[in-house]
């Protein structure tokens, strides 16, 4: 019998096939793909607002692996993203090489926390909007109404926990990395 945390778990792994999805249409269509790339993104950030909450749901409460990894497979969309972005001729192959070699030493230094995995996701997704905005406005025009959308749904626990919480998951970070004595 399906239960609402398996589906949680879809959600996720869909999301993994849509990172590979995006990067492959800055690979075989470049530039042109854009506004199917924003879409794939909003797919992505629609399955992301739901698995969260499908799985806290589940008459069944149990641990699985794609969920315990579900900040992994969201840094593994943004980096789709900036993918699909640089071969797609918007952003330098040098900076895009730059930026993901930054993260990448430091989640392998640091392991992923919750706030410098959404931090490191932040700018290819500003930035992916800012091109979008410009190349393709009606599209982009969407990626912004999404966004607003789900701060109107989720209104209440975004002021009061989720920015609380990525400001204290960041002080942490670098409390950790200087450390832990709280000097630089």
């Amino acid at each position: 019998m399906l239960v609402a945390k398996q589906v949680a778990d879809f959600l996720t792994i869909i999301r993994i096939f849509l990172a590979f999805e995006v990067a492959w249409l800055g690979l075989s269509q470049g530039e042109v793909a854009l506004p199917v790339a924003a879409w794939l993104l909003i797919a992505s950030w629609t399955s992301d607002s739901l698995d969260g909450p499908l799985a806290r749901r589940s008459r069944i409460q149990y641990q699985t692996w794609i969920g315990d990894h579900d900040l992994h497979v969201d840094i593994l969309v943004a980096a789709g993203l900036l993918i699909y972005m640089t071969t797609a001729g918007f952003v330098d192959p040098v900076v895009a090489a730059a930026y993901l070699l930054i993260w990448i030493v430091y989640f392998i230094r640091f392991d992923v926390p919750k706030s410098l995995g959404m931090l490191s996701q932040a700018p290819v997704y500003g930035w992916f909007i800012w091109i979008t905005l410009h190349q393709a406005p009606a599209t982009g025009w969407w990626l912004v109404g999404w966004i607003l959308v789900a701060l109107v749904i989720t209104w209440p626990k975004f002021p009061r926990e989720v920015i609380p919480g990525f400001l204290s998951g960041i002080s942490e970070a670098l409390v950790r990395d200087d450390g832990g004595d709280g000097e630089r």
